[in-house]
């Protein structure tokens, strides 16, 4: 073999060589990838494309209560690609009324648009795709323009009960949840503002992110359903358990001097918190722009717990 057919070998040899390594490599890049996948994330930050096609909804079910002795209704809004994805489970949001208000209230047009507001916030990834429930609030003496619902267990009904507790278990049942209390939240609008934070703080193996739009937080029932005191008096790990979102609007004279003593009392117990003033009133406009901004904190919420879940794991 002279010199340069020598050279030729050479060369023909380094480039097969090279060409094997690469082939190697190229192959390797997506089983890697694949055993990524094999874990699937507890909380999808953002749908698909296709899922985001189809129009959100949301319809009035029925079960029937023990607690409250008889048949109960709640608003249920399904996350996009619920039924696509029939092995995820999803967080929950308890949305709850105020006076003289229904299941129907935070969905209906002339009210609170939660179907609008969902979808923006799943658009652009604010809000993981979650299970949107709305009780029904209202004890034994139904709804009244005349008087606030009384999200208590007191002498007419067990709502607390009814709601942070048979309620959890009738969702659980029935949808594909997550289990655990980090990834289920419970809010609502004025009474229910007060009545979310307070059922809340009653059941809190169910919930651990409270949220109140307008709400107040001293209860004329006493200090066992007033939050500024009742706070104080739960375990300290399950304070440091808690997220809590505060708003209201700066008309809202009232409600913002009971949300800033609310938000002074979080402060000194050292309870993660966000509280926060806009421009408005106690109407259904201010709640209708601001539920973008309670949800997009409890979104917030749920990927940190699913980053601590990671971290344990």
């Amino acid at each position: 073999m002279n010199y340069k057919q020598l050279k030729m070998f050479l060369l023909l040899s380094v480039l097969t060589l090279f060409s094997c390594n690469l082939s190697q490599s190229v192959v390797a890049k997506p089983l890697l990838q694949q055993n990524l996948q094999t874990t699937p994330s507890l909380v999808q930050s953002q749908p698909n494309a296709s899922n985001l096609a189809t129009p959100l909804s949301y319809k009035i079910e029925t079960y029937n209560s023990q607690v409250m002795g008889g048949s109960r209704t709640y608003g249920v809004s399904l996350p996009p690609g619920y039924q696509q994805n029939p092995k995820r489970s999803y967080p929950v949001i308890f949305l709850l009324h105020g006076g003289h208000g229904d299941p129907t209230a935070w969905f209906a047009e002339n009210k609170g648009q939660a179907v609008k507001t969902l979808q923006e916030l799943y658009t652009t990834g604010k809000l993981p795709p979650s299970i949107i429930i709305t009780p029904d609030g209202n004890d034994k003496r139904g709804s009244s323009p005349y008087r606030d619902p009384e999200y208590i267990d007191g002498p007419n009904g067990k709502v607390s009960t009814a709601v942070g507790n048979e309620l959890v278990k009738v969702i659980q049942s029935r949808y594909r949840t997550l289990q655990n209390p980090d990834f289920w939240a419970i809010g609502g609008l004025s009474s229910g503002g007060w009545g979310a934070v307070n059922v809340g703080l009653h059941n809190l193996n169910n919930f651990s992110i409270l949220f109140s739009h307008s709400g107040y937080f001293e209860d004329k029932s006493g200090p066992t359903n007033s939050p500024l005191f009742y706070i104080k008096t739960i375990p300290l790990q399950a304070q440091k358990k808690l997220r809590i979102y505060l708003d209201s609007g700066k008309s809202d004279t009232e409600e913002i001097k009971e949300a800033e003593k609310f938000s002074q009392v979080l402060d000194k117990l050292k309870i993660y918190h966000s509280f926060r003033e806009f421009p408005g009133s106690h109407t259904w406009k201010y709640w209708r722009e601001h539920l973008a901004d309670s949800l997009t904190f409890v979104g917030e919420q749920f990927r940190l717990s699913e980053i601590k879940i990671g971290r344990k794991q």
